[in-house]
């Protein structure tokens, strides 16, 4: 099999160690569009839909909903007839007009999508046999050419409750072809900008590689690693787990867990695969938890000596979205969270750590496949690859995952402090 360290590393590497703790980009465009901001819930229960998709018929543009459900869609204004799409697995989906709205805030309240009896019933297949049947159908469901991609990238790290760094940045992606085995994925970055506070870390610089980069790795049909490439699958039962409604399309849902013999850290988790295309639709895992101390040793690519680390959780998510007969990469989120402990101290600090790239549009047709000296690289660490937090409208007109309060609060607080300094 292949080498597990390099699959797990090339996921998500983490660097720890001692130290101490630069002008921005700043571009204020003519308002050109017309933002839209809403908090997405459950019809019945109030409770916020989180990583729902917002995106505008008829268009690439889109975003996703963040943890409280919120979201910030910035409409052209030179697109008519605008309708907002929202859909998220297991429910119905809603759409809003535009030129309706009386409010740009909106809560849209999405209803539970029951399936259908006569479909309940059509799940008795084989698992390990349809992810095979969905392989071979790659061909047919994802683009045979490159495609541009622009998304947007949020990086934070969370000590115990506060948020200690804030990073972000729009991404200019170069999207291979699925069915080329040469030609691969490159990423870089167009506009960024972070908001750190060094001495609320307790002198340890905690610093994530990989960045930008490990997203375009988590498309699992383009890179399916150790989840279902023909070797990998020996290592994991599969079984379906039923059928859920997925942006208005019936998705056949997939369980997978390494087998109980296998001793060294894979994956447990959910692939969903539509039922018309047998396209993969997205998938959800985590390091089995039997195996999360084993994990560690891998994930941790430095740390000083006297310190103990304890993987807590390891998790990971992607999601493809449906345009024009194909599906294209949409979604992708990690999150990691760490205990740190000094030798010889009762207590420990938590860390959390979450990387989330939401697709903003896609462009088929003005290809441009830049140098690899210009990309941005796997051994690369994204906070330092970009500037302080200044100006509040560095955005513009681009799509972004709306911040969660926690996070806007940490931002405007640490920038406070950032100017305090600088005077």
């Amino acid at each position: 099999m292949k080498n597990l360290r390099y699959t797990i590393t090339s996921l998500l590497c983490f660097l720890l160690y001692f130290g101490g703790a630069a002008n921005l980009l700043s571009q204020k465009d003519s308002l050109s569009y017309h933002p839209i901001q809403g908090k997405i819930v459950d019809v019945r229960t109030d409770k916020p839909i989180i990583f729902a998709n917002i995106y505008l018929a008829g268009t690439n543009i889109g975003t996703v909903s963040n943890s409280d459900g919120e979201f910030i869609v910035k409409i052209p204004l030179y697109i008519e007839n605008k309708t907002i799409i929202i859909s998220s697995i297991g429910y119905k989906n809603t759409e809003l007009l535009i030129d309706q709205l009386i409010s740009d805030y909106v809560e849209v309240r999405l209803e539970p999508s029951p399936i259908p009896i006569e479909e309940v019933t059509i799940i008795n297949r084989d698992a390990r046999e349809l992810i095979r049947e969905a392989k071979n159908r790659i061909r047919d469901n994802y683009s045979n050419e490159p495609v541009m991609i622009t998304s947007f990238y949020r990086e934070t790290i969370k000590q115990n409750r506060n948020y200690v760094a804030v990073s972000e940045a729009i991404l200019d992606g170069y999207k291979a072809s699925y069915t080329s085995v040469v030609d691969m994925d490159r990423v870089k970055i167009f506009k960024g900008r972070k908001s750190t506070d060094v001495k609320k870390m307790d002198t340890i610089l905690f610093k994530v590689q990989g960045g930008p980069q490990t997203m375009f790795l988590l498309d699992i049909v383009k890179n399916p690693m150790e989840l279902f490439d023909e070797e990998s699958m020996e290592y994991y039962v599969y079984q379906m787990g039923g059928i859920v409604n997925i942006d208005d399309r019936q998705v056949y849902v997939v369980d997978f867990d390494q087998m109980d013999h296998i001793d060294f850290p894979l994956y447990s988790g959910k692939i969903y695969i539509d039922m018309l295309t047998l396209g993969f639709v997205g998938a959800g895992f985590w390091i089995s938890t039997s195996k999360l101390d084993d994990a560690a040793q891998y994930l941790v690519r430095k740390k000083p000596i006297g310190m103990r680390i304890d993987l807590i959780n390891a998790s990971y998510k992607v999601s493809f979205r449906f345009i024009n007969d194909q599906w294209y990469l949409n979604h992708v989120r990690t999150e990691l969270i760490l205990g740190v402990r000094w030798k010889k101290k009762l207590f420990r600090s938590t860390y959390i750590t979450v990387s989330e790239m939401a697709v903003t549009d896609i462009d088929p047709e003005n290809i441009i496949k830049f140098k690899y000296r210009d990309s941005y690289r796997r051994d690369d660490i994204f906070i330092e690859t970009i500037d302080d937090f200044e100006d509040p409208d560095f955005w513009g007109e681009y799509n972004i995952i709306q911040p969660e309060e926690s996070i806007q609060s940490a931002i405007e607080r640490i920038g406070r402090k950032m100017k305090r300094q600088n005077r």
